[in-house]
């Protein structure tokens, strides 16, 4: 879908994506028993739901060097089901006690305490398989264990759960804006250069300079995701964000909007945005859903 608008060519993969999801996770009744209700659970965490921004970065990249629709399907559920898993225990009464996801009840509502954390357990799993399963459909094994790897330390503690630790230390307390920035790095901004490395790494091999360009771009909209979120916990309602809103500031925890202001906050997302796409200048037309998407996170609404 090269000459596709992006309004197409996103709708398409949300499409693709989607069914991807739907196909991969445990079907509806499936197990028996139990498990019945484990795996409604997980499906009840993933579909009908969410701006799929992770696997929409992962096919953008895909398209700098012409990888396998397939594969992008499988790496871009991989990255999903690991920010899905995130959603369930962030949730969690013990992490921010929410109660709404995605203009719905969180899964510890509607499934207990329990069922929810073997839920976000069952999908973290389940991420790892799709991340593998890119070898089945063109991927090189030597890079799809690459990903698995990349995968792992974006999530782990030197990537999500790191930063969620940071984040939870510092509630009560104040952080500078370096500290602040480093750890979105690693909360938020680890599974969105995870998410662009494994769309690149389905495709043919990039260079040194190019790989370096893209983690480049990474760095600016990851932090620039974090930054509209602050944003927007502020600025909109909860309907309009599918989760409770001014969460951030109830729950006492540093952001770039009490660290910056509105203005200065709304003044460093537009400054990232304008760095993202200068990072991608080398890649031409070729990354203009990169460019798109920088643009689509830091306009986004909710």
């Amino acid at each position: 879908m090269s000459g596709a608008s992006f309004g197409d060519w996103s709708a398409a993969v949300l499409s693709r994506t989607e069914s991807a999801l739907d196909a991969l996770l445990p079907p509806v009744g499936g197990g028996g028993g139990a498990l019945v209700r484990l795996h409604e659970a997980m499906r009840y965490a993933v579909l009908g739901g969410g701006k799929r921004v992770r696997p929409l970065l992962v096919h953008a990249a895909g398209e700098l060097n012409a990888a396998p629709a397939a594969a992008l399907d499988r790496a871009g559920c991989a990255v999903e089901l690991i920010h899905a898993y995130s959603l369930v225990h962030d949730d969690l009464p013990c992490m921010d006690d929410d109660v709404l996801r995605r203009g719905k009840p969180t899964v510890h509502v509607a499934y207990g305490e329990a069922l929810a954390m073997l839920t976000g357990d069952a999908l973290q799993a389940l991420a790892f398989r799709a991340a593998a399963e890119t070898a089945a459909h063109g991927v090189a094994p030597a890079a799809a264990v690459r990903m698995c790897a990349e995968l792992a330390d974006a999530a782990g503690s030197v990537g999500m759960a790191g930063g969620q630790a940071i984040d939870l230390a510092a509630v009560g307390g104040a952080l500078d804006r370096t500290s602040l920035e480093d750890m979105h790095r690693l909360k938020t901004g680890a599974m969105l250069r995870a998410s662009v490395r494994l769309g690149a790494w389905c495709g043919a091999p990039l260079d040194a300079a190019a790989s370096a360009a893209l983690d480049d771009y990474c760095a600016a909209v990851g932090l620039a995701f974090q930054v509209v979120d602050d944003v927007l916990d502020v600025e909109a309602d909860s309907a309009t964000l599918g989760k409770t809103a001014g969460k951030d500031a109830a729950n006492d925890k540093p952001t770039f909007v009490s660290l910056l202001g509105l203005d200065g906050a709304r003044r460093l997302a537009a400054e990232l945005r304008a760095r993202a796409h200068g990072s991608l200048e080398g890649f031409g037309t070729r990354a203009g859903r990169l460019a798109a998407l920088a643009d689509l996170i830091v306009d986004r609404r909710s």
